[in-house]
Formats: structure tokens, sequence, C-alpha cells
């Protein structure tokens, strides 16, 4: 395997080190700066049972909330901290009986990652990052939500750089050696519903990029590109031989894409775009949009 479960436990362990003593020396902060942002969109229609006309209700509801954190300890070391959580729902009625079907879902998001820096007076800064993405529960089965699956676990290390930084705006970039473990949670057993729990690693190259700008007066675009190149798998062996036996050392791209517009202190139009690509989930890009109007609110 491309790195022993000692020497991960220990990059881990000092990733814990790193972020407990950023948090201890707190109260020696020269500077820090949160945020919170909470949205909810909803739609609903209806009709009754005497309704002609082959229309059919829908329910339609989505929250989002983004949280972020940045600490300044002793002016040299800076954490960064960010929390992305969605989820959302979708019910339909029947155009014929009118009956409502059970709630599906439509989105389904966590996202939690904090980036540690430390400045050095150079070109680019040293970094430790440590990434949690996963989704509330996996409802492939109705019969059976399985908890926080897939979770992927990030680790990485390497040079950062700022572009640009104000007091709201933020251009930074990251280059460094990374390592992934996906833990899978997959139904085996359809009638006794047995779960079984599959672990795989990935090392090799992470490059992010991260840009947040106010655009025009009330409108802020923020985006996020991540790349991962994959040096080493732990299931190259069990693909060799077949065609998916390079998959694993295709580039990985996620490119997050979000405009919003400040109608009024509370109400905003939000637009997401985002890319997706995976060669070993799909061989196309898969790609999500969201238009909506939200409540806001917001806490600075």
């Amino acid at each position: 395997m491309f790195m022993s479960k000692k020497c991960r436990l220990l990059f881990f362990i000092l990733l814990l080190v790193v972020f407990s003593k950023v948090n201890a020396q707190d109260e020696e902060s020269s500077g820090s700066k949160k945020s919170l942002m909470f949205d909810l969109t909803s739609t609903q229609t209806s009709y009754s049972d005497s309704w002609v006309g082959g229309e059919a209700g829908s329910v339609n509801w989505v929250a989002n909330l983004s949280a972020t954190s940045t600490k300044k300890i002793k002016k040299n070391i800076e954490l960064r901290s960010r929390l992305k959580l969605s989820f959302g729902q979708t019910l339909t009625q029947d155009a014929e009986t009118k009956k409502w079907s059970k709630p599906g879902k439509s989105t389904d998001l966590i996202d939690f990652e904090n980036v540690g820096s430390f400045s050095t007076g150079g070109l680019v800064d040293p970094y430790v990052a440590f990434r949690i993405e996963t989704q509330f529960y996996d409802g492939a089965n109705p019969d059976k939500k399985l908890s926080l699956s897939p979770l992927k676990l990030t680790e990485s290390a390497g040079a950062s750089k700022k572009f640009y930084e104000t007091e709201a705006d933020l251009i930074v970039s990251r280059l460094g050696l990374g390592v992934r473990q996906i833990i899978t949670k997959s139904m085996t057993d359809t009638i006794t519903l047995a779960v079984e729990t599959s672990t795989a690693y990935d090392g090799g190259i992470e490059s992010v990029s991260e840009v947040d700008l106010a655009v025009h007066k009330n409108i802020r675009y923020n985006g996020k590109l991540t790349l991962f190149k994959a040096l080493e798998s732990s299931k190259s062996d069990d693909l060799k031989g077949t065609e998916f036996e390079n998959d694993w050392k295709a580039v990985d791209l996620n490119f997050e894409n979000s405009f919003s517009g400040s109608i009024t202190k509370l109400i905003t139009v939000n637009f997401y775009l985002q890319f997706l690509y995976d060669k070993e989930i799909s061989r196309k890009v898969r790609i999500k949009q969201t238009l909506a109007l939200s409540f806001v609110f917001k806490l600075n």
C-alpha cells in the first residue's frame, strides 16, 4: 500500500496537534473573521381530487448553510475553516389519484474543511489540511438509509499562495501531496438488510484554488476548483486486466461556482453550477445547476 496505516495515523495526529494549538491560543489571536449564512427555498402546488386536466402537484424545499471562520495566531499561523451543509426533498402528487408520494431526496451535502497555513515571508507558505466530504444518508435503497456514505477523508500538505486578500475578498491557491480514504457502505442482502463497509485509499497530488469576490455592489461570486491526480491506489491490483484498469489514474475534478445577489436584506437570488469528473464513477462530466430565490439569514 502507498502509505502504511501508522504513517497515516501520524499524519492525522499532526493535523490534530496543529489545529488544537491554534484553538488553544485563540486568546492570542491577532485577528479573526467569521461568517454564517443560512437560506431556505421552497415551492408548493397541489390539486384536489376533482381537478381535471392531468396536472400534478409538487413540494420542493432546499436548505443551505455556509459557515466560515479565519483565525490568525501570533501573526504567522492562520486557520481557515469552512462548513457547507445542504439538504432538500421533493414530494410529487399522482396526476390521477392525487395521492402524494413519500419525500425523495433532491440535495444532500456535508463538506467540512480545515486549512492551517504558516506565514514564512516567502513567495509561498506551507500548509496542512483536512477535509471531510459526505452526505447525510445514501437513500438508493428505500428500505434502509445508509448514513454518512460514502465518506471521503482527505489529508494534504504542501505550499499555498494568497494572490489577493482584503477584509471581504480572497483569492488563494494551494498545491501539495494528498491522501484520500473513501469509506462506502453497501447493502449485501435486501431481505435481511445486511450492510457491508469497504474502504479504499489513494494518494497523489492535490491542487485547490478558491475565489471569493464581490463582482458588483450586491453580487458575490464564490468559486472553488479542486483537482486530484492519484499516483497510487489500493484498488489498482484488483482492476488489473480489466477495461477499468487505468481509470483511477485520471485527474478528478470538482469545480463549484456560486453567484448570490441581494434583492433585500432578507431575500437573495442564488445561482449554483457544479462540474464533477471522476472517471471511476462516470466517464462523462456530471453537471449540477440550481437557481433559487431564497430567504437568508446572515451573521458576520
